[in-house]
């Protein structure tokens, strides 16, 4: 176990009450000078040591302490009494150790909470931008757009769309999700030189899939958007053959 996994159990420890096997866990942190370990079971002592001074020590009398052993049913011959202010202290002890655990786990269960927020909160300001952007490229007046998978059984199917200021939008559908370790990237495709590499993108379960890629493009150059199957770092070449090519004319849209 690691520490992170140990400090819910320090005052338990400190208590001498700690289960197995984290009782045997922080005992040989603390055998190989873990600092972190040492830290949390220093600070649960000197939390026992203040709860327990604060308690008020005081011993019952010998006829108190007959009547209360008499009650509880327990023989007298041989039993060695211990004041009650150990009992209570021992008590407020293990109360007051609970409810630390318990405000700690419910502040890492808010911190966590906060965290899958603002995590929510990014993706859906991404997605929005993304859609934005998007739009963008669609109303843009100077935007041409291109198909592709018209001509081949159950292929791919879908628009490209240029724009020289906006960038590039691809909406495909039919398009099945990439293998495992495996994403799908376009590239745009020059009339001569080489491909240049125009982002990564995965499509949903259903097969359907867009992607922007923001920007300027040259569209008078353009000769084709494509996409191929590469790594999930992606490349700068096309390493496979092409599953969708979108050639580009020359007309405006």
């Amino acid at each position: 176990m690691n520490c992170q996994e140990l400090q819910d159990h320090y005052e338990l420890f400190a208590l001498g009450i700690a289960e197995e096997p984290e009782r045997s866990e922080i005992r040989a942190h603390l055998d190989r000078d873990c600092e972190a370990c040492m830290a949390g079971v220093k600070r649960a002592l000197e939390l026992a040591a203040m709860i327990g001074g604060s308690s008020q020590q005081s011993e019952p009398s010998r006829q108190l302490r007959r009547r209360i052993l008499a009650s509880a049913g327990v023989e007298q011959f041989g039993f060695r009494w211990r004041p009650l202010w150990i009992a209570a202290t021992a008590m407020s002890l293990v109360v007051a150790v609970y409810l630390a655990i318990d405000v700690r786990r419910e502040a890492a269960d808010t911190r966590q909470l906060r965290a899958e927020m603002a995590q929510q909160a990014n993706a859906a300001r991404t997605e929005a931008a993304r859609i934005a952007a998007a739009f963008a490229i669609l109303q843009g007046p100077e935007t041409k757009e291109a198909s592709f998978g018209d001509t081949r059984p159950k292929p791919p199917r879908g628009k490209v769309f240029l724009n020289p200021a906006q960038g590039v939008l691809l909406i495909a559908s039919n398009l099945p999700p990439a293998p495992s370790g495996k994403l799908y990237e376009m590239w745009v495709i020059p009339k001569s030189g080489k491909p240049a590499p125009a982002g990564m993108f995965q499509s949903q379960t259903d097969g359907s899939a867009m992607h922007v890629r923001q920007g300027t493009v040259d569209v008078a150059s353009t000769g084709a958007i494509a996409v191929t199957v590469e790594n999930e770092a992606g490349a700068d070449q096309p390493t496979s053959q092409p599953l969708i090519v979108a050639p580009i004319e020359s007309s405006p849209r």
